[in-house]
């Protein structure tokens, strides 16, 4: 006789299956958390369709239109706008500013007399009305409910028959019938399933609120990031009134796009020229510091990298970084010293960036590296000196991407040298090659050593990779 499939048991916190019983969940390491569950019986037949299925060419686009958000940041995000029947979610650590840019938006959406519901979970009514009166967010066709059953918020939906829909948050509403607490996988996946179902069928743009777990990533099950439209991740430090916007997935529009935002007592408004806000204005040339360029989805943005360098007694010297990513700190601090001879091992090296900027771009390397020559030597590297390329292993220069936008964004806010690698191929002369691109003069050079031979930093006998061939 064959034998029933044997039931697995399953996580009630995160989903995870095993063949057996454990006290320990093996993926969140949740305790008492794994409990047996039945072993589902499909029977799939057939049902009668809610609507014909039409050529494509006959499908009108008429309903699924772009409509402005009012928060032109979001809205850049989004690829154009809120579109009716999309669900959205969006992600970030506590106390970054979700529910304050979400109230923005249903604020700005009910002035255009588009009804919305705002749906809180986290918090009592009157707390969002303090912060709607605050923020200037009173309007007569933003409705407000605070619930955390999602039959309620079903039935407020029928009655109010919103434009907009905000939910915060997701892992606050829970769904009777279901087994698991409210934020578990399973309420999770019904909660989501019920709200997008709605979603769909009546044309409601439904944003959802995320929690994050301790690493960054998004809490809950990963079927929830398949099942939404978007997936947008809000993100800042705490320490600085900046925030971003980025698209993690978009089927309207593309995903490399950031908007930026200024986050206040008064509320959160939109910033269309951050720029300013990660370069420092010196009175005078001081040494240590360089002005990067580097890409926030497709838009350019200046950010100054500082460096200070001193002697240490220490046996091992310190590397702390702020801002920038290590590991490419100590590569670049290994290139000056193996190919500048810039001497490090007895020193210890800070590097930051101004403003709360976060560099991650390879294109940022050569301004981390002339900020800490620069520091070492005391030499300040000229004003007005925007650098940026990729430093290999072997202390050449490597060509970025959006070199042409880069230069015009520089050219912009009053820069008048750029130093880049030069084009391939390029070998006519040993002297660095320049021209004039919008009005600023750019400066390529094949390596590392050219690059601070050109500021100063180096001896004028040390050969660079040119000079060997």
């Amino acid at each position: 006789m064959s034998k029933s499939p044997r039931p697995a048991f399953r996580c009630t916190e995160c989903g995870w299956e095993t063949g057996k019983w454990v006290g320990r969940c093996g993926e969140c390491q949740a305790w008492g958390s794994v409990a047996e569950a039945a072993a589902p019986v499909l029977r799939a037949v057939a049902a009668p369709v809610t609507r014909a299925a039409v050529p494509i060419g006959q499908v009108s686009v008429e309903d699924s239109k772009f409509r402005s958000s009012g928060v032109p940041e979001l809205d850049r995000v989004l690829g154009g706008g809120l579109v009716p029947g999309a669900a959205i979610l969006l992600a970030g650590e506590p106390g970054v500013g979700k529910s304050t840019l979400l109230l923005e938006v249903a604020a700005q959406t009910a002035r255009y007399q588009h009804r919305t519901l705002y749906v809180t979970g986290e918090e009592s009514a009157s707390q969002v009305r303090l912060r709607a009166d605050r923020t200037g967010g009173v309007h007569d066709e933003l409705y407000l409910a605070a619930e955390t059953d999602l039959g309620a918020v079903l039935t407020h939906i029928e009655q109010v028959r919103p434009t907009l829909l905000v939910v915060d948050s997701i892992q606050t509403i829970g769904a009777s019938g279901i087994e698991g607490v409210p934020g578990g996988v399973t309420q999770v996946k019904e909660v989501a399933a019920a709200l997008i179902r709605v979603a769909k069928t009546r044309n409601i743009t439904t944003v959802i609120v995320g929690h994050v777990t301790k690493d960054g990533s998004i809490a809950g099950p990963r079927v929830l990031e398949h099942v939404v439209d978007v997936v947008l991740h809000f993100e800042g430090d705490r320490n600085s009134r900046f925030r971003m916007v980025r698209a993690m997935k978009n089927r309207f529009g593309p995903v490399d796009e950031v908007g930026c935002f200024d986050l206040s007592a008064e509320g959160i408004t939109a910033v269309t020229d951050p720029t300013g806000l990660f370069v420092e204005r010196h009175h005078a040339n001081v040494p240590g510091t360089c002005v990067a360029v580097t890409m926030e989805g497709r838009r350019p943005l200046l950010a100054e990298v500082q460096a200070l360098v001193t002697p240490t007694p220490s046996d091992k010297p310190r590397r702390t970084t702020s801002g920038l990513d290590s590991s490419r700190v100590a590569m670049v601090l290994a290139i000056l010293q193996q190919h500048c001879g810039i001497r490090l091992h007895n020193n210890d090296v800070f590097t930051s960036t101004v403003g709360g900027a976060r560099l991650s771009e390879p294109a940022s390397d050569l301004a981390v590296a002339i900020a800490i020559a620069s520091a070492t030597t005391g030499v300040p590297a000229p004003r007005g000196v925007v650098a940026m390329g990729e430093i290999g292993l072997a202390g050449e220069l490597r060509r970025v991407r959006d070199l042409p936008q880069r230069i015009a964004e520089a050219a912009r806010l009053g820069f008048q040298v750029a130093i880049v690698p030069e084009e391939p191929g390029r070998r006519s002369t040993r002297q660095p090659e320049s021209w004039v691109v919008e009005g600023m003069k750019v400066l390529d050079v094949p390596d590392i050593v050219s690059a601070l031979r050109l500021l100063h930093f180096t001896k004028r006998d040390q050969p660079s990779a040119r000079d060997l061939d």
